[in-house]
């Protein structure tokens, strides 16, 4: 099992634990996502990417980059929430507890911004 750090390492951690299976994460350095800590990814090695949220699929791509980078094989992804759309291509099929239909909207034609209300982006990549 594979997580990206910070939201969905406990939940990846208890995946595997309940499975039996290995974990490890990646995190940001510098910006870039990697493994550290002297995690490995072992070629050949069946790997579930373990989410908590998906939205864009960004995360996801590039833990799944890091997999194939190291030899594994992506089998497939997990996450509590998956907020998707028919837009997102995910590197893998995806299985999750609840699906949410977000809308979104480019600044062009976002209704706050029409109104001149200000616009917050919460989450881990707010203000990127």
């Amino acid at each position: 099992m594979v997580s990206p750090a910070l939201g969905a390492i406990l939940l990846g951690h208890e995946v595997a634990r309940a499975l039996g299976r290995r974990f490890v994460f990646t995190e940001r350095k510098d910006g870039v996502m990697c493994l550290r800590r002297g995690f490995t990814i072992e070629s050949g090695e069946r790997v579930l990417v373990v989410e908590d949220v998906v939205t864009r699929g960004t995360s996801t791509w590039e833990v799944a980059d890091i997999i194939k980078e190291n030899g594994g094989e992506l089998c497939g992804l997990a996450s509590l929430v998956d907020r998707t759309d028919d837009s997102v291509d995910l590197p893998a099929p995806i299985k999750s507890l609840m699906q949410v239909a977000v809308a979104t909207y480019d600044p062009e034609t976002c209704p706050l911004c029409a109104e001149g209300l200000p616009v917050v982006k919460p989450g881990s990549r707010a203000g990127r």
